[in-house]
């Protein structure tokens, strides 16, 4: 089994915005855990240990509260628009062994060719697996693919146990392309050395011609210093 992520908290009794207000003032967080057709349980997390735990994608918790505990995963999670802290967590009970659906971000690792940059055309993707080994990430190496190569859905590689629900095969993943600022880029560096080498060649020109015009000058004027 995958570890867990243990937390104590509290059964809490009181409910509404001047109990969430005093449980924040405590450093607590509110929390309900649905399970099925049960009642759900309200209780209430230390707010700094919890908040650290929703960092990881897809966790699985186990939530001691007095003498019971349950296995649970997160639902929901409510944050103040202004501040960004945690105000309310809906978790939802699970067994070990289920099987669950859960949303999984891709990222792309790894270095393509050249000026070359992946796009990830999907930023999540739904699978199913068993809550002791619900995936945190799918990692999709891009390392020396060249301009306009693609990895689909039906390249990658998910861990045994693990599968994509409602995904088509066909589907791009991540793009790898030259980024159209980097072609004008390119461009123009290419018609400044043009623009550039041509001008050298203009003066070099220029001061050859005038090289060439200056004995004549100087014929011009002996003859007329003679006559």
């Amino acid at each position: 089994m995958a570890n867990t992520i243990s937390i104590e908290g509290e059964v809490r009794n009181e409910f509404g915005k001047g109990a969430a207000r005093r449980m924040r003032v405590a450093k607590e967080i509110p929390a309900t855990i649905y399970a099925g057709g049960n009642d759900p349980v309200f209780v209430k997390l230390p707010m700094r240990e919890t908040t650290l735990a929703l960092r990881r994608t897809n966790a699985l918790f186990t939530i001691k509260y007095g003498k019971d505990s349950k296995m649970a995963v997160v639902k929901d999670v409510q944050r103040n628009p202004v501040k960004r802290i945690v105000e309310h967590i809906d978790f939802y009970e699970v067994k070990a062994g289920e099987k669950i659906e859960v949303d999984v971000p891709v990222f792309a690792v790894g270095t393509p060719k050249g000026a070359a940059v992946a796009f990830v055309d999907i930023q999540q993707l739904r699978v199913r697996a068993s809550v002791d080994a619900l995936p945190e990430r799918i990692d999709v190496n891009v390392d020396g693919l060249q301009d306009g190569e693609k990895v689909f859905a039906k390249d990658l590689n998910l861990a045994e146990g693990v599968e994509f629900v409602n995904t088509d095969p066909e589907e791009s993943v991540v793009t790898v392309e030259i980024p159209e600022d980097a072609t004008a880029t390119t461009a123009v560096s290419a018609e400044d050395a043009a623009a550039a080498a041509a001008g050298v060649e203009g003066k070099e020109g220029a001061a050859a011609e005038g090289d060439a015009a200056a004995p004549a000058a100087d014929d011009a004027d002996a003859d007329a210093d003679k006559k």
